[in-house]
């Protein structure tokens, strides 16, 4: 028994596929939660089985298909009944078709973009470049404005902008099999929280989930933040 408490002492583990940190980069801190796609369930959630809008990350620990909640955060803007306000697809079904057009608020400052889901990868499309190539998307949620297009950060955003709201988004690698979900933990301006995806995290394609109602959960870091009911989330479950 002890030579096998020996073995198992010593035995490589496996490399956790989600892992948070917290950093310091310009002046701000964020919190970057990194998924390793192929590996973890990455999924969005909105209603459960009934059609009742899940809401909170609590909601998601408690449906019975979820034996553990990993990661969560808010994934997209919503209306006031929580439904989404761009495009939404989940486990194959769309709710809500594409919005290519501008409009007001962040969300039609475009570019927008789509955060794309399937089994072994995730990319963040800008919507008409979503629209042209149809990808078969898992899941799939629409929100904006994107933060970094090809490598750039969106045209609109100003270095000596004064709006400043805690903000959160999603960056996916080039082939699609790692995504990076930020939060940042005070106010940024957009051209902070853009420069962070494109600098600092190198990611091509970045998108902006919300600010304000900005949320994250984050299991090894012992933190769940609390707030208003939300509407689309994406999760990491177990």
């Amino acid at each position: 028994m002890r030579r096998l408490a020996a073995l198992l002492l010593f035995w490589p583990l496996p490399a956790a596929a989600v892992t948070c940190a917290d950093i310091d980069y310009g002046g701000n801190s964020f919190t970057a939660c990194t998924v390793d796609v192929a590996s973890e369930n990455l999924s969005l959630f909105h209603k459960d089985a009934e059609g009742a809008v899940i809401g909170s990350f609590g909601g998601i620990e408690a449906l019975p298909e979820v034996n553990s909640l990993v990661f969560a955060m808010n994934a997209g803007m919503y209306h006031d009944d929580r439904s989404p306000v761009g495009h939404y697809r989940e486990d194959g079904v769309e709710t809500m078709r594409v919005i290519p057009n501008a409009g007001p608020g962040n969300f039609g400052l475009l570019p927008n973009g789509v955060f794309c889901i399937n089994e072994d990868s995730a990319q963040v499309y800008e919507t008409l470049d979503y629209v042209d190539r149809a990808p078969a998307c898992r899941d799939a949620t629409q929100s904006g404005p994107m933060l970094v297009i090809d490598g750039a950060l969106h045209p609109r955003f100003l270095p000596d902008s004064t709006s400043r709201f805690v903000r959160n988004g999603v960056g996916t690698s080039a082939d699609g099999g790692t995504a990076i979900f930020v939060i940042s933990n005070g106010s940024v301006t957009f051209h902070e929280f853009g420069s962070f995806f494109r600098d600092y995290l190198k990611l091509p394609n970045a998108l902006y989930f919300d600010g304000k109602v900005s949320r994250l959960y984050a299991r090894d870091q012992g933190r769940s933040d609390f707030g208003f009911q939300l509407g689309p989330m994406v999760a990491v479950t177990e």
